[in-house]
């Protein structure tokens, strides 16, 4: 069996060969389960804009988004970053799934989403999320966990530094670098409160980016982690017993939030969010019941709440924003699971109000109920 360090010094010979003026885009897209799947498209040279990408298909059937007779799912680009792996001129591309009668595929969320963000455009809304993940090794364990035991209580990891208390913070720091090679608005990294779980946060970035950005930092992440031989969970409850949950959390503010007095229309906001809490949590992510308990820093899934400087309310308005008197608030209903088209779509749908052609958002709320 070859070394891994031999293996290495073998791939790099060939990853080192000149590509003869030839482009590789890695073509990413979201399947039935809320996972990214990518495969790679050979271009005859840069791209100067999205329009110069072509479409392209995959078998639907293996993905859960077409019925094996009629299988072609069409992947159309709508951005595309630097690719921090094979590096040079070579691409990432994020693209949405339509079906072959120009529909858009059942799983395609950002279609909707980004009308409703062109409608209201002129609310200059700003999201960040906080993107909460767990590791696992290749066995299905916690990472790092002692085997067959436990560590010790939540304490001492949430921001932590030192052995024992932080895990694998080389995959975190490889993340973190791909990400800014790539454009991602990457904004932090922390440690979480349960052993082997971290955060990343994205933003702030402005409507439809914010879905796309996210979507690419966590193909980013399970691509990293690939080489370390880590897996990536984003279920929200991910151990039992009482350990903390995995959330993201999604900050919002609309321009008239951010000015002096704009206290009024965060208040305004939350007040919105309240009476439509059923509808949310029906897009807020699957299993989404195990982790809002009204325990580990979360309120109860059955009723919504808030509060200034709260983390177990259903919305928190920060502390600094309440003494200024504008700013933003935070939701901390939304799992780690989440499609972030579907978060930051009912979000501004909740906030700005609906508008006539862009329906997807009950359509799916109806799916999930049934």
């Amino acid at each position: 069996m070859v070394a891994i360090t031999e293996q290495t010094a073998i791939l790099q010979k060939y990853l080192d060969l000149p590509q003869n003026g030839k482009v590789m885009a890695e073509y990413v897209w979201i399947d039935s389960e809320g996972n990214t799947r990518s495969k790679c498209k050979t271009l005859s040279k840069r791209p100067t804009s999205i329009d110069e990408l072509p479409e392209w298909n995959f078998d639907g059937s293996s993905t859960g988004q077409a019925p094996g007779h009629d299988s072609d799912v069409y992947i159309r680009p709508v951005a595309f970053y630097p690719d921090p792996f094979r590096k040079g001129d070579n691409i990432i591309v994020l693209t949405e799934c339509w079906n072959n009668d120009g529909t858009p595929n059942k799983f395609n969320h950002r279609h909707e989403c980004a009308k409703l963000m062109k409608a209201h455009e002129g609310e200059d809304i700003w999201f960040g999320l906080e993107q909460e993940y767990t590791l696992f090794d290749q066995f299905d364990q916690p990472y790092a966990w002692p085997k067959g035991g436990f560590p010790a209580p939540q304490g001492p990891y949430y921001c932590g530094v030192g052995t024992g208390k932080v895990y694998a913070r080389d995959v975190i720091e490889a993340h973190y670098r791909a990400c800014l090679y790539s454009g991602v608005e990457i904004s932090g990294i922390n440690a979480e409160v349960m052993p082997s779980q971290w955060e990343f946060q994205v933003g702030p970035c402005v409507g439809i980016n914010m879905g796309d950005e996210l979507w690419i930092a966590r193909y980013l992440l399970q691509r990293v982690a690939e080489e370390f031989g880590v897996k990536i969970s984003l279920h929200p409850k991910p151990l039992k017993g009482d350990w903390n949950g995995a959330g993201c959390h999604t900050n919002v503010s609309t321009k008239a939030m951010r000015v002096p007095g704009g206290m009024k229309d965060i208040e305004a906001a939350v007040e919105k969010l309240a009476k439509r809490h059923k509808e949310h949590m029906l897009l807020y992510g699957a299993d989404n019941e195990q982790r809002l308990t009204g325990r580990h820093e979360t309120a109860s899934i059955e009723a919504f709440s808030s509060g200034v400087a709260n983390r177990g309310a259903s919305v928190r308005i920060p502390r600094s924003v309440a003494k200024e008197g504008y700013g933003y608030f935070e939701d901390r209903r939304p799992a780690s699971n989440i499609d972030p088209y579907l978060v930051t779509g009912i979000m501004v749908e909740t906030i700005c109000g609906a508008i006539p052609d862009a329906d997807m958002f009950k359509e799916y709320a109806r799916e999930s109920s049934a």
